[in-house]
């Protein structure tokens, strides 16, 4: 354990890339979200997709939490493994960050109205009807599940290479195109939206705890085999 943290301490060496750019990050989509909402001339509550930004900065964390530290990491005798174990942990408690500051945002949009513009950036609806706890969880996860894809992408190109990484992608895309095609075939998509309706925003990002489980599995069985 005491060297899993030594791997933490060794990621968060650069705070630059887990703390300050994605704070960065929410930040200035925030005052620009805002400063479009003030220039909207609706009485209606205006809604942004702004608050992804720092989420989809995190499949970039992903990939250097790999390449950047990994190497570094061996020269200093620590186990693959514990690299491993010490980087999911780093990961999942900035993403519990994020998911703080989801909270914190979402609260001041209700005492404000929106920042006085009714804009709202942090509290979407759909996201927050089963309250601030859940909203936080449900960023949280977002963050982690994105994390995960990009460092799944890292240890498949580390230790099979940019054929293997792109056949899979290409795989992955076919897949995808197929299950839309049996969908709209099937006629199933109003199934389809009920059930995720019905889900929920918290009970999906419950199922996507099982997907993070599910591609951790796989990235580990790949990290086995990276080349530093």
């Amino acid at each position: 354990m005491l060297r899993t943290l030594k791997v933490i301490r060794l990621q968060l060496i650069n705070k630059q890339t887990y703390i300050w750019v994605p704070l960065m990050i929410v930040g200035g989509s925030l005052l620009i979200s805002i400063l479009i909402s003030a220039m909207i001339p609706i009485d209606e509550p205006k809604y942004g997709g702004g608050s992804q930004a720092p989420l989809w900065y995190f499949l970039f964390v992903g990939i250097q939490a790999l390449t950047m530290t990994f190497p570094f990491s061996q020269a200093l005798s620590i186990t693959r493994r514990e690299f491993y174990l010490g980087t999911l942990i780093t990961a999942a408690l900035t993403s519990a960050i994020l998911g703080a500051i989801f909270i914190v945002g979402g609260l001041i949009e209700l005492a404000t109205n929106g920042w006085g513009v009714n804009g709202w950036f942090f509290h979407l609806p759909w996201v927050w009807e089963a309250g601030p706890l859940a909203a936080g969880f449900v960023y949280a996860t977002l963050a982690l599940f994105i994390f995960i894809i990009g460092f799944t992408c890292a240890t498949i190109y580390k230790s099979w290479g940019t054929m293997v990484l792109t056949l899979i992608g290409l795989g992955l895309g076919l897949i995808l195109v197929g299950l839309v095609y049996l969908t709209t075939k099937l006629e199933l998509w109003g199934t389809v939206w009920t059930g995720i309706l019905d889900l929920g925003a918290l009970g999906l990002a419950l199922w996507g705890l099982v997907a993070i489980a599910i591609m951790a599995g796989i990235s580990f069985l790949a990290f086995r085999r990276a080349i530093p």
